[in-house]
């Protein structure tokens, strides 16, 4: 997954026009990409917009999910489909 285009649009959906938060959302984003990839089991595809969507917007409630609150639904239903799609979860 190309990290550029993700920390490009994951600044897009959040509104952020400067580069000051570049540093803390570059580890925000490798971090959700290993979890996804390590703890979910998932296959990312970087090619596959559906996967890009769910990645950006998966960052972006992380950055904004300061209190830990539980997942949005529409999140939960996305990333259960993803694992059910790929055959299962590693873990």
């Amino acid at each position: 997954m190309n990290l550029e285009i993700v920390l490009q649009l994951v600044k897009e959906n959040l509104g952020i026009r400067t580069d000051v938060r570049d540093r803390y959302l570059n580890v925000i984003i490798k971090g959700v990409i290993k979890e996804l990839e390590d703890e979910k089991g998932l296959a990312l595809d970087g090619s596959n917009d559906y996967h890009l969507l769910f990645v950006v917007d998966y960052i972006a409630w992380s950055y904004r999910n300061k209190d830990g609150a539980a997942m949005p639904r529409h999140l939960q239903f996305r990333l259960h489909n993803m694992i059910i799609h790929n055959g299962g979860s590693n873990s």
